[in-house]
């Protein structure tokens, strides 16, 4: 079921891609561990356009989202007629952790909905879920987004799930991943294969091409924490 034109260019953009990433795991070693990065300005990778305005309470005037509907493509079902909904929106440090080193919540916080319907082509049973959105993490054209289900008709309330969507341009179109497609599998101690449960903003590639509709990615840089000494 479900053309790098010269050398000082190419260093550039790589000192960029550099930064990013040790932004992020910057933001990871501070929730996970409690040991914060040497300063805030370590972690300010600020983009360009809406990505670098700011609201008056200093955090970006329009926040990280991901909406839109589409059919997509499953090669392991290319009949049925598989359908996502998604609507979310960034919300950092909205949701408490407490009792741990990120108290405030982190920074891939999110609230939204999912809905996602299949259509069994050799039945024409119809089947549906809805799930809460609880995390969003954007790159360019491209994010990953978990949600814990609600309501199911295949009896998988509270479970989380998590997609990957990448906003195409041009002749290259958009798609979607889905962590139950192809992935998330794990052997056990007794060497039986089981699914793990999906861990926050945790998805695969975008794998399925999407037929009709499509999808909207608004990206945003992380929000360092505001707290001095987080």
């Amino acid at each position: 079921m479900f053309r790098i034109r010269t050398r000082i260019r190419t260093r550039n953009r790589a000192a960029v891609r550099t930064a990013r990433a040790t932004a992020a795991a910057g933001l990871a070693l501070a929730a996970l561990t409690g040991v914060a990065p040497a300063s805030a300005d370590a972690l300010s990778v600020g983009g360009s356009g809406s990505e670098g305005r700011e609201g008056h309470d200093g955090r970006a005037a329009r926040p990280a989202s991901v909406s839109g509907k589409a059919r997509v493509s499953y090669a392991f079902s290319p009949d049925d007629e598989i359908w996502f909904t998604v609507d979310a929106r960034a919300k950092p440090y909205s949701r408490p952790l407490p009792g741990t080193k990120a108290p405030d919540g982190l920074p891939t916080d999110a609230v939204g909905t999912i809905h996602y319907s299949h259509r069994v082509a050799a039945t024409g049973v119809v089947y549906n879920a809805v799930a809460e959105v609880d995390c969003l993490s954007t790159g360019g054209p491209v994010a990953t987004v978990t949600a814990v289900v609600t309501t199911s008709d295949i009896g998988n309330a509270n479970e989380r799930i998590g997609l990957s969507v990448y906003q195409g341009r041009g002749r290259d179109g958009d798609r979607l991943g889905f962590s139950w497609g192809v992935a998330n599998l794990d052997m056990g101690p007794d060497q039986q294969p089981y699914q793990p449960v999906v861990g926050t903003c945790m998805a695969p590639a975008p794998f399925a091409p999407v037929l009709r509709g499509g999808f909207s990615v608004h990206h945003v840089e992380l929000e360092a924490p505001k707290t001095p000494g987080r």
